[in-house]
């Protein structure tokens, strides 16, 4: 995960976890190959009124050292899984402007439809 949200110590990033677990019913996901993780998917049930009822994910990331090898592709389609067994309408996902393999991997590979932008203001 340090990969992905390079921004968090281990003690905020574990005190995030927590409190999202708790709050939001979050989930994590890991993926390991021959005793190695490799691959991390966080996740979480929403409700909107534009996607109704669906599974936001919030990190995805496979170690730099394994990826193109079908690990993100894996998680994903375990999320995706679920959320059909469990009755959630769709899966949403924001991707920053930069990852372009990122953007690929999605729209290609996943078949995932590029909606909209997602806009931000920090305090």
């Amino acid at each position: 995960m340090k990969q992905l949200r390079t921004h968090l110590n281990l003690a905020d990033y574990l005190s995030l976890i927590k409190q999202s677990v708790h709050h939001n019913n979050y989930s994590l996901t890991a993926l390991f190959y021959q005793d190695k993780m490799v691959a991390l998917i966080g996740y979480l049930p929403m409700i909107t009124l534009y996607n109704g009822k669906f599974i936001w994910v919030c990190d995805l990331i496979t170690d730099s050292k394994a990826r193109s090898k079908g690990y993100g592709e894996l998680l994903l389609s375990h999320v995706e899984e679920e959320a059909k067994e469990n009755g959630y309408d769709a899966i949403s996902l924001s991707s920053g402007l930069q990852r372009t393999d990122a953007h690929r991997f999605y729209e290609q590979k996943m078949d995932y439809d590029k909606v909209s932008y997602v806009f931000l203001k920090k305090f």
